[in-house]
């Protein structure tokens, strides 16, 4: 996403806003192996709330798991 910066006299300057995405190993207990995905914060957080395999599911469903 692109947005501005806007300075205490209000100049506006161009600025990214990228995505909070970080490379993160796994163990995926009921495969018996190590799996490395690329994954935000917020993805994280769903792991930790319902656990690696319910949230590999339900991304495989929306589509966001790419081979």
């Amino acid at each position: 996403m692109v947005g501005c910066n806007v300075s205490h006299s209000k100049r506006h300057t161009k600025r990214k806003f990228d995505v909070n995405l970080f490379r993160k190993k796994f163990y995926w207990v009921e495969r018996d192996e190590w799996i490395v995905l690329n994954i935000s914060a917020a993805g994280l957080r769903t792991i930790n709330k319902i656990g690696l395999d319910a949230a590999l599911k339900r991304a495989a469903k929306e589509g966001y798991l790419f081979a």
